[in-house]
């Protein structure tokens, strides 16, 4: 599932830059609860306008944010 990709895609950036997603909240001038309710298997609240929040915040593009390998098999 998609939203699944993304939600592992974030918690990989947020493990290899050392992050807790409170503060990648803060990086990127979102609520925690944004991205709790982002993390959150039971609801996956998940946007194009919050991922690419989130990239600004972490200083990566949409396009490297998706060329990754959670993406390649959907």
């Amino acid at each position: 599932m998609v939203k699944d990709a993304v939600v592992h895609r974030f918690q990989t950036l947020c493990r290899e830059r050392g992050i807790k997603a409170n503060e990648l909240a803060t990086l990127a001038g979102v609520t925690p609860s944004t991205v709790y309710s982002m993390m959150d298997a039971q609801r996956r609240d998940v946007s194009i306008v919050t991922i690419k929040k989130l990239c600004d915040g972490l200083d990566i593009s949409l396009g490297t944010f998706f060329s990754a390998p959670e993406f390649e098999a959907l």
